[in-house]
This record gives C-alpha cells, structure tokens and sequence, in this order.
C-alpha cells in the first residue's frame, strides 16, 4: 500500500474513533447511533456474562447511552452456527419490538463461542477483549462500533451482521458515504490476494458495471463463492487484473472479499419466516455461505449439497440449505467495493499477540499504544503491550509480549511472544517466552477458587484423539502430552477428560491444579510448566483438585471475576491520580 493511501486509512480511521469518543457517555440523538445494539451467546452462561458486563460498560460511560443493548443466547441443544444464530435473534428482536422492528436500524454482533484458539477470551468473551486505545480503553465492543460509526445515518431501516473477532478498515472520498439504502443484502468487499479468497467469501462481480477502481464503488453482484478453489475463482469470473495501481493491492490478480453485510428489514422478515416453517434447528447454518451463496442472478443450488467447509456434518443440513436458497433466490446481493480498505482478523493468540505488539501498520492505523490503562509501564517494555495492568517498577516483560488485566510483583520477568491475561504473579516469578497464562475464578465445593490454565501460544486446543491412550499424540509446549505427564509425576491412565470421553483435548484435560489464591493459583501452574521446560518433576500440590479449561467455563465465578476487575480498575484510577 503506498504512503498516500496509508495516510487515508489513517486518517479515516482516527475520524471513526473520534466520532466514537464523542458519543461515549452520553445520551444519543435519534438516528445519530444504532437503535439496538444486539450480541449475540452461545448459552445462557455467556449471555449472563455479556448483559453484567454491558451494564458495567455503560455505567462506567464506555459506550453511548439511550440505544438499547440486547444480548441473545442460542436455544440449548445442538450448536446452529451463527446463521442460526441470526435467525433467533431476529425471532427475538421480532418478539420485544413487534410492528416497531420495521423502523429499526440494528446491529447484530456475533459473538458466541467458547474462543478455543484465544482462551483469554472463553470467559468473559472476545467480544470484551481489551486493546490499548482509548479512555476509558477500549475493547472489541467499542471498536467495532467506532468503525461502523457512520453507517446507521446513511442506512434504511434493517440489520448489520457482523463478527466480532475482525476488523475492517476503510476510507472514502470525503464527499462520499457508505449507504445501506438499496432492497436486499448488500456487502462490504475488500481487494484481496487470490489465496486469501480460498478462507473466505468471494464476490463475482457484474463486468459491465465494475470500472475504474475508484476508492469506493457501487457494483452488483452475479452471485458469491464461499471459500472457493483458485481455479473456481477463475472458472466463475471472480479474479479481477489489477491494471491502475489498486489502492491497496500490489498483486496483478485479485479477488474481493467478504466481512460485513447489512439486508433490508423485508429480507430478514423472510428469514425470520423461514426459522417458523424449520422449527428447532438441528444443525449448522453459516450466515455467510448459507445466506449469501443463495443470491445474485447467477446463484444455483450445487452449493447446498458441497459439505466440505462443515465441521459436522447433520443429515437436515441441505435440506435446510435448499430452502434457504428458494426463500432468497432472486433478492439483490449488492457490493460496495472498498478499494482502500484492510481486513484483518484477531480470532488467535498469535494474531492477538502479531497485531498488537509487531504489526506497525495496524498499530499506526489504529493509533495503539504500548502501554494503556497501567501503571508503571514505561521505559522497560519495548515491543510489547501492558493493558488494565499494575506493574512494580523493576518488572521486565520482553518484546512480542501482552499483560492484560494483571499484577506483577518485584522483580517479575515476561520472556517474549507471551499472553499474561487475568494473573497475580508474586514477586521473583520469571514467566518462560511463548508461554499463554490465564488466570479464571471458579466455584469448587461451593467455594471461590482459582485456576491457572498455561499452553503453548502455539498449541492446538481442538486437535483430539479418541481414549487417553493415545496422549503421546497431543502436544504440549513443543512435547508430547505423555512426556509432559511424566514430569507432573502423573500417569497417562490416570488423567481424567472433562465432557465427552470419546474426545480427549487439551481443552478438556483435567491438568491445571485448584486453589485457594489467585496469586497461589499463578505459581502453582508456574511451577508445573517450567518442570517441563527444564526436564524436571513438579508434580501438582498434594491433595489438589485438577481442573480442564472446559471445567473452568462451566464452574467459573463470573462475578468474582468482574469484581477483581472492578478492584484492579479502582487501584489503577487511585495510582494514577497519586502519581
């Protein structure tokens, strides 16, 4: 991307976060902000823990005042997937407003999920991931919100959907404005490398409409590609030549690409139509390749029987897609092309680590500080990021690092390419380089406890194999999980899985000992970890329960948890004004 387009992204998105900060805490005028605010959870339990935080967020005056913030879990039973998902929130949207829901302009977040490959998050949810900009700082929440700013003046009445773990940057010509005003789906599409296109959703574009590459483009759309091959790309007509300089492509070739997508109220009502005629869902519907492969001119229905992107595969799925397909074949799929614009997606921990603390251009973009929310973050942490954390002067955390929502004591060290998140680490404690550390209160016993769950920043949480029998085949930290075992004095037959015994993870291996203390809690699991990088035996503390990651959601202490927040926050307001 060339300086000059660097400097209108910059430019365009300090705006967004300007207008932003102007309406946070206060009362918004009508049609100055979105209606409702919807997010969507995956139960009950994380709605419960969105709604307290939302409340939290809006007393603290971090988000605007006067729209209304709604959070909706999906039904129990079986996982839906987002679009089904969107099809319950539209229900029940449909439910609270009744006739009203046609004058509305709504934004629907969605956010459910356990955050498998970001488990600071699986508590409280990605959606309240904390990012060093801001004051009060913010989190996804407010981003998401700031980015999306300008939408709802210049939109009919309807629905956004979006995600929460990406973020979509964009500039226009200062005379120009994103509109939402035409009937049907319209999308925001972005200019991207062929290969990027195989990950996501692909617009092929009307070729006698697309012409000059302008920073923003209005175009309609012949239908939509959902993680299609190279040579599908090519074979439907989506690769466009990059023949004058795409503002910010340097590839010859190029695709565009999905993120966000607003539909007319009429085109949600018929989808809330459709959920009445399903009933219970008893499968996964995508609201990107579900919903939008089904529209543009040139749509057809082989898409409904290509079951290759599903992660579990349901006898009802096609059948549920062909109707979806018949429902909205025909309606409009409309494409502004962003062609100044940057996706980028902070769903993993090593894309939350890259992004905030080595990608200059999203931090230049964004504006990112080093340290926010902190105190005595200073001249000892170049290259990584403090955020809600109190710090004792001597600590040392090096490059490529992130602390979060922490307290680090005398003479504490952070190696690089680390996550500290929610921890109380005593004094003298040296945390190895590319360790992730989190710590989550539970209720055990009936008794406030705390866990400290500790991987690999690069361990896959989800890989899992059928019996603890095959542990050897898991890897931890760069080893094995039998090897590992063995420096816990623990024996392969004798580690417990939380859940389904048929699916033995990481995620739910019983490894991480209970305690008393938050700061007990840190070192005990410290101690367990550096046993295994140093070939030593560190067996748990005698007696001690051990808990699974998967154990920790279903047990934790949501409001302990907000409360050691609300503590760590006063401490900070209180340091910083005796500074």
């Amino acid at each position: 991307m060339s300086q000059a387009c660097s400097r209108k992204l910059q430019a365009a998105t300090r705006e967004k976060l300007r207008k932003l900060n102007s309406l946070r805490g206060r009362e918004v005028l009508p049609g100055e902000f979105w209606d409702v605010v919807a997010v969507t959870a995956v139960d009950g339990s994380q709605k419960e823990a969105y709604e307290l935080q939302i409340r939290e967020k809006v007393v603290r005056k971090e988000l605007p005042v006067g729209a209304q913030y709604k959070v909706f879990s999906d039904p129990p039973g079986c996982k839906i997937g987002n679009g089904g998902s969107t099809l319950y929130a539209l229900q029940q949207l449909n439910d609270i407003y009744g006739k009203a829901l046609s004058n509305m302009r709504i934004i629907l977040i969605h956010a459910g999920g356990f955050s498998q490959r970001m488990p600071s998050a699986s508590a409280l949810g990605k959606i309240f991931m904390p990012l060093p900009l801001g004051n009060p700082i913010y989190q996804m929440l407010e981003l998401k919100l700031a980015m999306y700013v300008d939408f709802p003046s210049q939109m009919k009445p309807g629905f956004l959907v979006t995600c929460a773990d990406d973020i979509e940057l964009y500039s226009i010509p200062e005379e120009e404005r994103v509109s939402f005003d035409k009937p049907g789906f319209t999308a925001l599409a972005h200019p991207s490398p062929l290969s990027v296109g195989t990950t996501h959703g692909v617009f092929v574009l009307d070729p006698s409409e697309h012409s000059s590459y302008q920073e923003m483009e209005n175009s309609s759309c012949l239908c939509f590609l959902h993680k299609p091959s190279i040579d599908e790309m090519r074979d439907r007509g989506a690769v466009c030549t990059n023949q004058n300089g795409l503002f910010s492509m340097s590839d010859s070739e190029f695709v565009y690409t999905d993120s966000t997508y607003y539909m007319d109220f009429k085109s949600a009502k018929s989808l809330l139509n459709l959920l009445n005629e399903l009933g219970p869902l008893n499968c996964e519907i995508d609201a990107y390749g579900d919903f939008l492969q089904a529209l543009g001119p040139k749509a057809t229905i082989e898409y409904t029987k290509n079951t290759a992107n599903v992660t579990k595969e349901e006898s009802s799925l096609v059948e549920i897609r062909q109707k979806i397909f018949h429902l909205l074949k025909g309606m409009p799929l409309n494409v502004i092309l962003l062609n100044n614009s940057k996706f980028y997606h902070i769903g993993t921990t090593s894309e939350y680590l890259f992004h905030l603390t080595e990608d200059e251009a999203f931090r230049g973009e964004l504006g990112l500080l080093s340290s926010a929310f902190s105190v005595n973050a200073t001249e000892n942490f170049s290259g990584c990021c403090i955020m809600y954390s109190v710090l004792d002067p001597s600590c040392s955390v090096e490059a490529g690092s992130v602390v979060e929502y922490s307290r680090l004591e005398t003479g504490v060290s952070v190696g690089g390419g680390s996550i500290i998140s929610g921890c109380w680490v005593s004094p003298g404690l040296s945390v190895p380089a590319g360790a992730f550390m989190h710590t989550l209160c539970v209720t055990h016993q009936k008794q406030i406890r705390f866990v400290t769950v500790f991987f690999g920043i690069k361990d896959n949480l989800k890989q899992s194999v059928a019996s603890p029998a095959h542990v050897e085949e898991l890897e931890f930290f760069g080893l094995n999980l039998a090897k590992c075992l063995s420096h816990w004095g623990m024996e392969n037959e004798h580690l417990e899985f939380s859940g389904d015994a048929s699916s033995c993870s990481l995620w739910n291996a019983c490894l991480f000992p209970v305690c008393s203390e938050q700061e007990s809690s840190f070192s005990a699991s410290l101690r367990m970890l550096q046993a295994v990088l140093s070939g030593s035996t560190s067996p748990p503390p005698r007696d001690t329960a051990l808990m699974s990651m998967q154990d920790c959601l279903q047990c934790k202490n949501l409001e302990e948890m907000l409360k050691l927040k609300r503590r760590l926050h006063h401490d900070i307001k209180q340091r910083k004004l005796s500074i």
